[in-house]
């Protein structure tokens, strides 16, 4: 059986999908307008476009929302999910989901404490990677050739950085000009330490100033971005951050070499003071000149003294001159006699030799000498002959006297513990075993 169809009231008037959806969009413009809405994020997302694309919720509904481009890149911190908001915007419906959603001016957190919260946090993370440990700070040097600076080429913060180094010591300063608050100032920060480490020749800093003035956590915000952190850190050049008043703390500080209270606190800490220098380096002088006028006078009354003890050089020489003489006058009286003896023992000994008598005695030592050579030989080889009849007949009687040769007649060999030998009876009942060793082996047995 078929159903009929439910009658249809064709004096409704018939309306199209759009004509609805603009008019409920007029209605909630309409009703809500301007609004404040405070809930957490979720889901944030930022589109290739630049708008960013989100959730805000509390415990019991969601409502999607959105934030252009332009609005986005001017918020005072950076939104995260988890984060709790109060943002102001103006309701109105999306037609292509059939939705409702607010397209949001203006954002920021729910009360300092909720930015303190995700600081926290930050820190704690980066703090277990050893991002601030104290061996990773590098010594800021005494005097530097170039000083870098990071900051916004605007305002009195670059003005006093530059005037204190001027008054303390003029040098070069190299500026790196950023933002230091709003959208992308984190990015540019963190190029810019980065770009002064690539940096390579005269045109390197030797220390770099990170620095800005005093503002809300909102305002600061962008020295707390892990991107600007890990850019502190890493950095070759040492670091010198002056983020704020002395009471503001940013993460930056914990991640750089030093931290100064302020930007003027800053330069000074970079660059000494040159007048005390060159006052220090004249007193140093006059202090160098002082003790070499003094080295020099002990130095010289040291040598007068010990020149006193010293006989005159004229009297050395007389002496030394007297025993000059004298040697000459000896040897040339010596020299005479002595090649005269030497002349006459020459005369001696040629008179004394016989060429002849000299030839014959030579051969009959020549003679003499062959036949001690033969006696000597015919000793040798008796000796030898003598030695080797006692060694054969040593070498039988050992053989005779051998113990094997003692067992093959009938003879044992008794052993008692750890390998004593028993020569008796009485030794022989003190041991539990014997060892009986013949001819052709060994037993084992109990007495």
């Amino acid at each position: 059986m078929t159903e009929a169809a439910p009658n249809l009231n064709h004096n409704q008037p018939i309306y199209s999908i759009s004509e609805v959806s603009q008019s409920l969009k007029r209605m909630v413009e309409d009703h809500f307008g301007q609004i404040r809405l405070r809930g957490e994020i979720s889901g944030w997302k930022v589109a290739s476009s630049g708008h960013v694309y989100f959730r805000l919720k509390d415990d019991n509904a969601v409502i999607d929302a959105i934030c252009w481009k332009g609005t986005a890149g001017k918020l005072a911190f950076k939104p995260e999910d988890g984060l709790e908001v109060v943002a102001r915007g103006k309701m109105t419906t999306y037609p292509g989901r059939s939705s409702y959603q607010i397209v949001i001016d203006q954002m920021e957190p729910a009360g300092a404490g909720a930015l303190m919260a995700i600081l926290e946090k930050r820190k704690a993370a980066l703090a277990a990677e050893g991002l601030f440990a104290a061996e990773r700070k590098k010594k800021i040097p005494f005097l530097p050739r170039v000083v870098g600076v990071v900051t916004s080429p605007t305002g009195a913060v670059i003005r006093d950085i530059l005037h204190r180094i001027e008054d303390r010591f003029p040098l070069h300063v190299l500026v790196w000009p950023v933002k230091v608050q709003g959208e992308g100032a984190a990015e540019q920060i963190a190029a810019a330490i980065n770009g002064f480490n690539a940096l390579a020749g005269a045109q390197r800093p030797d220390v770099l100033i990170v620095a800005r003035g005093g503002g809300s956590i909102e305002d600061l915000w962008a020295f707390n971005e892990e991107i600007v952190v890990r850019a502190a850190a890493n950095s070759t050049i040492p670091l010198i951050s002056a983020v704020g008043h002395e009471t503001d703390t940013t993460l930056i500080d914990f991640a750089s070499d030093q931290r100064a209270p302020t930007p003027t606190a800053a330069a000074e800490m970079a660059v000494p003071v040159r007048a005390e220098l060159q006052l220090g380096i004249k007193q140093l002088d006059a202090r160098l000149s002082a003790a070499m006028v003094q080295t020099l006078a002990r130095s010289s009354e040291k040598l007068i003294g010990l020149a006193r003890g010293l006989p005159r050089p004229a009297e050395l020489l007389n002496i030394a001159t007297q025993k000059l003489d004298d040697w000459s006058e000896r040897l040339n009286a010596a020299l005479p006699m002595l090649v005269a003896r030497k002349e006459q023992q020459l005369a001696v000994l040629t008179a004394g030799l016989r060429p002849q008598a000299l030839l014959a005695e030579v051969s009959r030592t020549a003679q003499k000498t062959t036949e001690l050579s033969s006696r000597m030989n015919a000793a040798i080889t008796r000796s030898l002959s003598q030695k080797k009849e006692k060694l054969e007949a040593f070498a039988s009687l050992l053989e005779s006297v051998n113990y094997q040769k003692v067992l093959a007649r009938g003879f044992a060999l008794v052993r008692g513990e750890g390998g004593a030998l028993v020569t008796s009876a009485a030794q022989a009942q003190k041991n539990t075993a014997l060892e009986v060793t013949f001819a052709d082996g060994t037993v084992t047995v109990r007495p």
